[in-house]
């Protein structure tokens, strides 16, 4: 057993819910009993009042123990629960075992004292978490309840058998931003608001690659003066988000004065709980050799649900993808942590429960929008590929893992941001660096044949055809042209590409956005086309039928009234292919509501398009062996400190 004869650190706090927030948000905090005859209260985050006979559990997201996760990636043996009781209340601890299945550990009637328990982790090795419930014999009040380490971290062991660390608990935030002012002040401002959080940091660095600038925001001077000579921004031309996170990086490294041992990137569009700074610093600490810890993503529109657990990149079409065992948009306040089936629906497989998340998953990468690395990983692994948005943090987590530094995504250390789902991403401007960057991404890291990627990009491209999807077809031959271009132009057209893409996708009227439906003739009508998706097992047989008229369809010429008139109005979820494979027009809802683009069918266009793209894939998977070459070769100018230091002295 590990020697708990030192003091205990703190890994993570259990925390309440600000005030105010809804019933749905309160549920990744704590659990009152459906029989509770009075409801509990507290007036800040770290102290809880239970009536008398009243039941509450901590069995959730922000505060039950991922025991799994600190037993695989740790350096522990033991946790501590510590908390104190001001009244008369039985504590009882529990674990789960990886199907979710709830053991109990200890229980104790505790009155008017601080307790500490003392967990072992070995029970954890598949998945499973820790946590307590209180029983009040009395009014009692709960207050500095944390889940601590029995002793200080010990050194770490590098992939060459070296040793490293221990290091102290400390971080620098950085934060870029593009024309969010507002949101990149309330971060700012969120950083502030916990003292145990502010202490851990040693600097915050902005950089700030836009024109609306959050230094002429409302609060940024305040926000601003709180942190004084711990803050830094940095002016720079859109570089993208590949730009703004290695500016973080090579700062951070470059700051000889903090010397922070470890940096952090966040995104300015999310908010945050503080203390999941404080639990990916512990969990980096603590680890047995050092990782990249990410948080993962919980939905900002939704906010009791879980957008993702952890992500891998599949082997035979490289392309992301849920990693193992994960589960996507888990709501909270749907399913708690211990929710699960009534025995009758054990076999009935459209029976959701909370199961999934009791087993500890693995991952390829984690999200930018949240991810921690130590100062020795960054040192070692050099900087971003210059890649401008998308698949940066892929790579940078496969080229990590390689080199014997893995990714974790660590429950409990989560963010709010926007689901990808209310985005347009894979068929707006981004859709040229999606494909571009994968294809680099895949020369520098993908090790089998090609035929898996290129299968996948013919399935894409038939999907834009049929949805009249012509902008991003035109963007991604260019996407795929840049790529075989080589490597060479990488830094070169870090700041030029969107300029370029844009005005290209300029040229088709499904990338021209128009305020309203309104603005354009009432919609004539498409008798049978289906806007209803087919659900269940049998959903891709029964849609055969919808394909064989769709293919017809497609290879009639179109009919010109429909470039005038709309025939249907759809909201971004109807835009799917077996309805506008269908129809020769149609007005399509951007995913985030705020307009609408008229999609026209142009045969004459679309084989243009088809043509000009299979001739791109046949050429992509004849020179793949030698593309991976060039790129491998070239990857550490790529991402090379020098490299990137001349790029940011050009700003």
């Amino acid at each position: 057993m590990t020697d708990t004869t030192t003091a205990p650190e703190v890994l993570s706090r259990i925390l309440l819910p600000r005030i105010g927030e809804p019933h749905d948000v309160r549920m990744l905090y704590l659990i009152e009993a459906d029989h509770n005859k009075d409801r509990a209260h507290w007036g800040d985050r770290s102290s809880l009042t239970v009536p008398a006979g009243a039941e509450v559990s901590f069995q959730t997201y922000f505060n039950a123990f991922p025991a799994s996760y600190w037993r695989r990636w740790s350096q522990l043996d033991t946790v501590l629960l510590t908390l104190t009781v001001a009244g008369s209340a039985n504590v009882s601890v529990y674990r789960s075992k990886s199907d979710g299945t709830r053991v109990a550990v200890e229980s104790r009637l505790i009155t008017d004292e601080t307790a500490t328990f003392a967990l072992e982790l070995k029970n954890f090795e598949d998945g499973g978490w820790l946590w307590f419930d209180v029983t009040c014999e009395t009014e009692t009040t709960i207050s500095e309840a944390a889940w601590c380490a029995p002793h200080a971290p010990a050194a770490q062991t590098m992939p060459d058998g070296s040793t490293v660390g221990p290091f102290d608990k400390r971080v620098t935030v950085g934060i870029p931003t593009f024309n969010r002012p507002a949101d990149a002040v309330n971060a700012l401002t969120e950083l502030a608001i916990d003292p145990v959080v502010d202490e851990l940091i040693d600097a915050v660095l902005m950089p700030d690659q836009g024109n609306q600038h959050p230094a002429d925001h409302p609060g940024y001077d305040e926000a601003v003066a709180h942190f004084g000579d711990r803050f830094r921004e940095f002016r720079q031309g859109n570089l993208g988000g590949s730009g703004g996170y290695s500016r973080i990086m090579y700062e951070a490294i470059a700051d000889a004065e903090t010397n922070s041992p470890y940096i952090l990137y966040m995104d300015d569009d999310i908010a945050i709980e503080p203390d999941s700074i404080l639990r990916a610093v512990q969990a980096a600490r603590y680890a047995a050799s050092p990782i990249i810890v990410g948080g993962q993503m919980l939905n900002l529109q939704e906010r009791s649900q879980l957008r993702t657990m952890g992500e891998q990149v599949h082997g035979h079409d490289f392309m992301w993808g849920a990693a193992p065992h994960s589960v996507y948009d888990h709501d909270f306040a749907k399913y708690p942590l211990g929710h699960k089936r009534r025995p009758e629906d054990e076999k009935r497989p459209d029976v959701y429960d909370s199961r999934a998340l009791h087993r500890r998953i693995d991952v390829d990468y984690n999200g930018w929008w949240m991810c921690l690395f130590p100062r020795v990983v960054a040192e070692q692994m050099g900087q971003p590929l210059p890649l401008f948005i998308k698949w940066d943090d892929t790579e940078y987590s496969l080229r990590a893992g390689k080199a014997g530094f893995p990714t974790v995504t660590w429950p409990g250390a989560a963010i709010w941001h926007m689901a990808w789902a209310d985005k347009d991403d894979a068929i707006d401007w981004q859709a040229y660096f999606h494909l571009r960057n994968r294809l680099i991404v895949a020369a520098l890291n993908h090790d089998g044949d090609v035929d898996g990627i290129i299968a996948s990009l013919r399935k894409t491209t038939l999907k834009h055809i049929m949805c009249m999807e012509y902008s991003t077809l035109a963007i991604q031959l260019e996407a795929m042209r840049d790529f075989l271009a080589g490597p060479e132009q990488l830094f070169d057209v870090l700041e030029t590409s969107l300029p370029r893409i844009q005005k290209i996708r300029q040229q088709y009227s499904d990338a021209r956005v128009i305020e309203s439906a309104a603005e354009l003739p009432a919609a004539s009508g498409a008798p049978g086309v289906p806007t209803a998706d087919i659900g269940g097992r049998l959903g891709k047989i029964k849609k055969i039928p919808w394909l064989l008229k769709s293919a017809k369809h497609l290879l009639s010429k179109e009919d010109g009234r429909h470039h005038e008139v709309p025939q249907l109005n759809l909201t971004a979820g109807e835009a799917r292919w077996f309805t506008l494979a269908r129809v020769d027009s149609a007005t399509v809802t951007t995913a985030g509501g705020t307009g609408v683009t008229f999609r026209k069918r142009d045969r004459d266009l679309a084989k243009r398009l088809w043509d000009e793209t299979t001739a791109l894939h046949k050429e992509i998977e004849r020179d793949f062996d030698e593309l991976r070459a060039t790129y491998r070769a070239a990857q550490d100018r790529l991402t090379s400190r020098e490299e990137w230091k001349k790029v940011f002295d050009a700003q």
